[in-house]
């Protein structure tokens, strides 16, 4: 039986609409800023007497960097990269998922999932009206804790994600 191959030029959609909708492009973190983000959130802890981790993840959840302050507990590199990808694949806050996830809520099944981390230290990271990457922290007294040192990564890099 012969094999049938068709191409896009011989369909004659090579200029249509649907040939150009076949792929597009997205944007994502450079390590650099994911590196960047990470060692002002992990200062940021410290500052305030936290020893944490952090992970910052691309915009599919995927761990770019993972720092832990040397007495960090150690849960804290899993609670993070959970936390930033929690954050990357709902593209909220952990705190505010946590707050929509409680039982008796609609959503509450939701925390079930595996990865999941429905308390505060993770946020997505915006640029350009598009996610491109998310921050965990893991570490601090409390989700608010860990979401402050969160916030200060991704204000250390946020000139550079005006995209």
């Amino acid at each position: 039986m012969k094999r049938l191959t068709l191409t896009l030029a011989a369909l004659g959609l090579a200029g249509s609409a649907l040939a150009q909708e076949a792929v597009f492009q997205t944007k994502t973190l450079t390590p650099e800023a994911a590196l960047k983000a990470a060692q002002v959130a992990l200062e940021a802890c410290r500052k305030q007497g936290f020893q944490t981790a952090v992970a910052v993840t691309d915009r599919n959840g995927l761990v770019q960097v993972l720092l832990r302050d040397r007495f960090a507990g150690p849960h804290t590199p899993t609670v993070a990269m959970d936390k930033a990808w929690t954050a990357a694949s709902f593209k909220t806050s952990t705190l505010e998922f946590g707050k929509d996830t409680q039982p008796g809520k609609a959503m509450s099944g939701i925390r079930h999932v595996p990865r999941v981390v429905a308390a505060g230290g993770g946020l997505p990271i915006e640029g350009g009206g598009a996610l491109v990457g998310a921050i965990g922290v893991s570490g601090g007294p409390g989700g608010e804790a860990d979401e402050s040192c969160a916030k200060a990564g991704i204000k250390a890099i946020a000139d550079s994600l005006e995209l």
